[in-house]
C-alpha cells in the first residue's frame, strides 16, 4: 500500500491544501503564484499531457516523486534535483525557543521574497505565504531567517522555506525556527516532514540532530511545456 508521503504533492493538494488546490481528479496544481508544485493522482503518460492541456500557462511547474520518473517528450526538464524526505520521529519533549520569533504576514512579503532569492531555499513567490504560519527573525527591521510551512498531505506538515541570511548564520537562528515549527504541528496532532537536497550536509545535520530521519530518496523535476 503506497504511504502518504510517497506521493506528497498529491495527497496534500486533496487534502490539507485543498482551498489552494486547481484541476480535477487526476491531475492538479497550484496557482503560479503559491508553488509551482503540479501533482498526479497515478503518475502516467496520460497525466503527463493532461497536465500540458489544461494548465494555463507555460511558467515552469515543479514534480516531486520518491522514484526516478521518465519525464515524457511534452515536457522539457530545466533542472532535476535530487534530495531526501526526512520525517521527524522524536517522542521526548522539544528543548525552549529562546528567541523572540515574529509572525509573518503580508506586509513582509517583499522581505521573504529578498531572503528566499539570496538564500535560495526552494521555490518562493508572492502569494506562497498563503500556505501559514511563517515566522521570522529580525535584527533591528532586517528579516534575516525563517521557516515556515509548505505541503500538508492528510496527518503530515511539511517544514519548508528554512533559510538564513548568510551574514546571520551560525547563531541557531533555524533550530529556533524548526523547534517552533515542530511544535506547532505536534500540537495540532501533525507529523513534521522536510525535503532537502541530498547535497546539504549541514543542512541534513541540523534536521538529524533535532530529531528527523531520512524515510526516502526523493526526486524534483522542474519542467516546463516542451
Amino acid at each position: 500500500m503506497e504511504h502518504v508521503l510517497d506521493n506528497p504533492a498529491w495527497n496534500a493538494l486533496i487534502s490539507g491544501n485543498e482551498q489552494l488546490s486547481l484541476g480535477n481528479d487526476s491531475v492538479r496544481y497550484f496557482d503560479n503564484e503559491v508553488s509551482p508544485f503540479a501533482a498526479f493522482k497515478e503518475n502516467t503518460e496520460e497525466n503527463f499531457l493532461l497536465l500540458h492541456e489544461i494548465l494555463p500557462h507555460s511558467r515552469p511547474v515543479l514534480f516531486v516523486s520518491t522514484v526516478e520518473v521518465k519525464i515524457p517528450d511534452a515536457w522539457k526538464v530545466l533542472r532535476e534535483i535530487r534530495g531526501f524526505q526526512m520525517v521527524y520521529e522524536k517522542a521526548e519533549p522539544l528543548s525552549e525557543i529562546s528567541l523572540e520569533l515574529v509572525t509573518l504576514s503580508g506586509e513582509h512579503v517583499p522581505q521573504m521574497l529578498a531572503l528566499t532569492q539570496l538564500t535560495n531555499p526552494g521555490p518562493f513567490a508572492s502569494q506562497t505565504i498563503e500556505f501559514g504560519h511563517y515566522n521570522g527573525i529580525f535584527e533591528g527591521d532586517k528579516l534575516v531567517a525563517m521557516a515556515g510551512q509548505r505541503l500538508h498531505p492528510f496527518s503530515y506538515t511539511e517544514v519548508s522555506a528554512v533559510c538564513t541570511h548568510p551574514d546571520h548564520t551560525g547563531k541557531g537562528y533555524a533550530r529556533q525556527l524548526l523547534l517552533a515549527q515542530i511544535k506547532r504541528m505536534k500540537a495540532a496532532s501533525n507529523i513534521p516532514f522536510l525535503h532537502v537536497r541530498d547535497s546539504n550536509e549541514r543542512a541534513i545535520k541540523v534536521y538529524e540532530d533535532l530529531g528527523f530521519n531520512t524515510r526516502t530518496n526523493v526526486y524534483f523535476y522542474y519542467m516546463i511545456k516542451a
